[in-house]
Parts: C-alpha cells; sequence; structure tokens
C-alpha cells in the first residue's frame, strides 16, 4: 500500500507540475494579445524630423574620449572646388553626407570617396590628419556628430601631408 501511495503521490506531483507550466504558457501567450497601449504611455506634443541619414560601409567603432564628452551637432557645407584644409579632431567624429560627394585624404595618402547616403567615422588623433575635399559640380553637405572632451576645439589644424614623396 505504501508504494502505491508514493507512486500516486509522485503522479499527483508531475500532474500539478504540468498543470503549472501550463497555466504560465498560457499567461505568457495571453500577454501577446494585450494591446501595447494599456503597458506603454502615449506621447502628445512631440514631432521629429530626420534630416540625414547614410549607411556606413561597414561596422562603426565609437570611442568616446576619458573624462566628460562634449557632444556637437553641427551641418557642413563644402562649396564645389572647396576644402576642409588638413586638420585632425581630438575625439571622434560621426559623419553623414547629406549631399554631394566627399573625397578625403587621409594622413597614409590613402582616398576615400564618399557619396550622399553614406556615413563614416573620423578617428581622434594626430595620427589621423585629413582633408576633405568637394571635387564635384554641387555643394557637400555633411551632418555631423562631433564627440570631443570638454574644451575642445571642433578641429585642429595640421600641416599638409606630401603624398607625393610617399609614393
Amino acid at each position: 500500500m505504501r508504494v502505491g501511495r508514493q507512486q500516486g503521490d509522485r503522479e499527483h506531483r508531475v500532474r500539478g507540475g504540468l498543470a503549472k507550466a501550463l497555466v504560465v504558457a498560457g499567461c505568457v501567450a495571453a500577454l501577446g494579445f494585450v494591446p501595447a497601449a494599456a503597458i506603454a504611455t502615449p506621447g502628445s506634443g512631440v514631432s521629429g524630423t530626420v534630416v540625414a541619414e547614410g549607411t556606413s560601409a561597414g561596422k562603426l567603432k565609437v570611442k568616446t574620449p576619458n573624462g566628460r564628452t562634449h557632444v556637437t551637432f553641427r551641418t557642413i557645407t563644402v562649396e564645389p572646388g572647396g576644402s576642409t584644409g588638413w586638420h585632425t579632431h581630438r575625439g571622434q567624429l560621426i559623419a553623414v553626407v547629406k549631399s554631394g560627394t566627399l573625397t578625403r585624404t587621409l594622413d597614409d595618402c590613402s582616398v576615400e570617396v564618399t557619396p550622399a547616403g553614406s556615413s563614416f567615422i573620423e578617428p581622434s588623433g594626430v595620427k589621423h590628419r585629413h582633408i576633405g575635399r568637394n571635387l564635384g559640380t554641387e555643394p557637400v553637405v555633411l551632418w555631423v556628430t562631433y564627440l570631443l572632451p570638454e574644451g575642445s576645439e571642433l578641429s585642429d589644424d595640421a600641416d599638409a601631408v606630401d603624398c607625393g614623396a610617399k609614393k
């Protein structure tokens, strides 16, 4: 009798566990039918406008400076034939080319051509000097987010690289 009772208790526990699992599964499934508005608060008086978007050629690796980061969002226009001059940044920049095509020459004399609808990161430091040029016929418009150490200038002038000597 004792063996039969133990077996019955075991079956009862198994059925009880199964019943609990079914109840939990049913509750989880029921949550899928609850409208999102019931859990979220609706917004009001808020609007947004996408001003520029771009896709990177690969993974973007963003690094903020040590200490406090000063964030600046800026539009930059480079007229046809214009250039930024050789410069560096003390922190990273995330840039989106809104219109036109930006041609950048980097410290190692490599050239990167970035058309409208593309994005890129400019690394920080004196080893990453570069110049941006508009070699096209329409203005280049950039939307740039600067991630700089607090108190830094947006850019620092740099000596030009003699790419003819590097060949």
